[in-house]
C-alpha cells in the first residue's frame, strides 16, 4: 500500500491528513498527485466521494508558500461546494501555514474584502463574485501557480463556461491546471484543449453509474403516502443521518416541516433561503445537531458528510446524473450507505428510464414488503415512457422569451435569441425559466441548450452555437420542453 510519505509528501501536510484520519492516499491520489507534482496538467473524471478535493489540493499545498500572495485558485459551481472544500482544504493546511478563503457570491463583500487584505494563498471561488472581485481589483491572479476547475460539468450546466474562459485569460500562462468533472461533453473537452497543455488524463470511473457501496431501492406509491413511508425510512434508519431531496423549493420546506412536525430534528436546504440560513442547516448538520438534512439538488455538490447512512428521493430527479449525484451523498470514502427512491404513479416512466442506467440490481421494496401498485387508469399508457410535459415552467415565445437580465457589460440574460450573451444567474443557479413555484433548481436538462464560446483572441462567436449532452439516449425518449 503506498503512502503519502513515498508520494513525496511534506511532513506538515502529513500531520494534519493524520489528524483527520487519512493515513493513506485513495486510488484517485495515488495516480494524479505524482503527475501534478511533476508539474503537468491533468482531467480527472472521478465522481463525488472519490477523493479527489484532496488529490488536487495535497498537490496545491506541496509547492505553495506561506507569503500572503494568491497562488492557488479552485473554481466551484455553487457556494455550498466552495464552502466545502475551503474547509476541507484548511485541515490539510493545519500545520503548513498557508490561508485559504472562499469566495462566494450571498455573502458580504465587506467579511471578503477583509479576509484577502490580511493575505491569503489559496482562492476557493464561484466564477461570478470572482470576476466582481477581479473587476474592482480586490483579487490579483498574476501570481498564480496552481488552477483548479472543479465540477466542470456543472458549471458548463449553470452557463459558467465564458465567465471561466474570462478568468482563465488573467491567470498565468506558465501554471499548473487541472479539471475534474463527473461526465466529460465536448464544450469541456473543447474548454480543456484551449487551456490545458498536454493533460494527463485519468478516466476513474468513467460512465459508472453503479453507485458501488449503495444498497439502492424504490417503492412505487401514491404521492400522498410519501410522507407515510418516509417517515418509515427514517426510523429504520436508527437516528443515523439521513438527507431528503425534493425536486421543488416549496416541496422541500413542506417535507422538512411535516417532518419537526412528526418529532424529528430536520432542517432545510434551499433556493430562496438567505445564505446565512443555508449555512447554519448545513453547519447543524455536519455537527450532527440535525439528524435529516431536507435539499433541493442545488445543494447537491457541497453536501460531504460522512455519516449520512440513508439517502431518500422524495421525487424521482429528472436525468440520470442528477440521481447519481444525489445517492452520491452517502457511501462516502468507502463505507457503506443506502438509497432509496419514492417513485409516485405519474413519475414510473421517468423512473424506469433512470433505472436502464443503473449497473445494478436495484430492490424491489413493493415485492418485499408486499405494497401492491394500483396505477388507475389514465395513467398506465404513461407508464414505460417519459412523460412529455416539462417540468421547468417553459421558456415562453422563443423570440421573447426574458429570463435573468443583463449583467453589467451588458452580456447577460437570456433576451433575444439574436442578442443574448449565455450568462444566466450567477452562484446559486437560481431564476429565470417559468414560473417560480414551478422552475427546477440547479441541475436543468441541457440537451437542447445553446452555448456560444469566444475564440482565443477573445472575440464573440455569436454564430457558433452547439447542443451539449450528458447522458446520450434515443431521440424518442428526449424530454420535449
Amino acid at each position: 500500500m503506498t503512502t503519502f510519505e513515498q508520494l513525496g509528501i511534506k511532513k506538515s501536510i502529513i500531520d494534519g491528513l493524520k489528524e483527520i484520519g487519512f493515513e493513506a492516499p485513495f486510488p484517485i491520489q495515488e495516480a494524479t498527485i505524482p503527475v501534478l507534482l511533476s508539474g503537468r496538467d491533468v482531467i480527472g473524471q472521478a465522481h463525488t466521494g472519490t477523493g479527489k478535493t484532496a488529490a488536487y489540493s495535497i498537490s496545491m499545498l506541496q509547492n505553495i508558500e506561506p507569503n500572503k500572495t494568491i497562488q492557488g485558485l479552485i473554481i466551484a459551481p455553487t457556494r455550498e461546494l466552495a464552502v466545502q472544500i475551503t474547509t476541507e482544504i484548511k485541515k490539510f493546511a493545519k500545520y503548513t501555514g498557508v490561508k485559504t478563503v472562499a469566495i462566494y457570491g450571498g455573502q458580504g463583500m465587506g467579511i471578503q474584502l477583509q479576509a484577502l487584505r490580511h493575505g491569503v494563498e489559496i482562492v476557493v471561488a464561484t466564477p461570478g463574485r470572482l470576476i466582481d472581485h477581479l473587476k474592482q481589483g480586490s483579487i490579483q491572479l498574476n501570481e498564480v501557480k496552481y488552477v483548479v476547475l472543479d465540477e466542470a460539468d456543472t458549471m458548463l450546466d449553470m452557463g459558467f463556461i465564458d465567465d471561466i474562459r474570462f478568468i482563465l485569460e488573467l491567470t498565468p500562462v506558465t501554471k499548473v491546471m487541472s479539471l475534474f468533472s463527473a461526465t466529460m461533453p465536448p464544450e469541456i473537452l473543447r474548454l480543456a484543449e484551449d487551456y490545458l497543455n498536454n493533460p494527463k488524463q485519468f478516466l476513474l470511473d468513467a460512465d459508472d453509474l453503479s453507485g458501488e457501496g449503495i444498497e439502492q431501492a424504490y417503492l412505487v406509491i401514491k404521492d400522498r403516502e410519501k410522507m407515510q413511508y418516509l417517515i418509515q425510512l427514517i426510523q429504520e434508519n436508527k437516528k443515523r443521518q439521513t438527507v431528503v431531496f425534493c425536486s421543488t423549493k416549496n416541496r422541500t420546506r413542506e417535507v422538512a416541516r411535516s417532518l419537526r412536525q412528526s418529532g424529528f430534528n430536520a432542517v432545510a436546504i434551499e433556493g430562496d433561503m438567505s445564505q446565512h440560513r443555508r449555512e447554519s442547516s448545513m453547519s447543524q448538520f455536519r455537527r450532527g445537531q440535525a439528524d435529516i438534512l431536507v435539499a433541493t439538488d442545488v445543494a447537491a455538490r457541497g453536501i460531504d458528510v460522512p455519516q449520512v447512512a440513508l439517502v431518500v428521493n422524495y421525487d424521482v430527479p429528472n436525468q440520470e446524473m442528477v440521481y447519481f449525484h444525489r445517492i452520491g451523498r452517502t457511501a462516502r470514502a468507502g463505507a457503506k450507505g443506502r438509497a432509496v427512491t419514492l417513485v409516485s404513479y405519474s413519475s414510473i416512466g421517468d423512473f424506469n428510464l433512470i433505472k436502464q442506467q443503473i449497473k445494478v440490481d436495484m430492490i424491489d421494496l413493493n415485492e418485499k414488503l408486499g405494497i401492491p401498485v394500483n396505477i388507475p387508469d389514465p395513467l398506465k399508457r404513461e407508464v414505460g415512457q417519459r412523460r412529455t410535459f416539462g417540468r421547468g415552467g417553459g421558456f415562453g415565445r422563443r423570440e421573447e422569451r426574458g429570463g435573468f437580465g443583463r449583467r453589467e457589460g451588458g452580456r447577460g440574460g437570456f433576451g433575444r435569441r439574436e442578442e443574448r450573451g449565455g450568462f444566466g444567474r450567477r452562484e446559486g443557479g437560481r431564476g429565470g425559466f417559468g414560473r417560480r413555484e414551478e422552475r427546477n433548481n440547479t441541475y436543468r436538462r441541457t440537451e437542447e441548450r445553446d452555448f456560444s464560446r469566444r475564440d482565443n483572441s477573445r472575440e464573440s462567436s455569436s454564430e457558433s452555437r452547439r447542443t451539449m449532452h450528458h447522458v446520450s439516449r434515443k431521440p424518442s425518449q428526449r424530454r420535449r420542453w
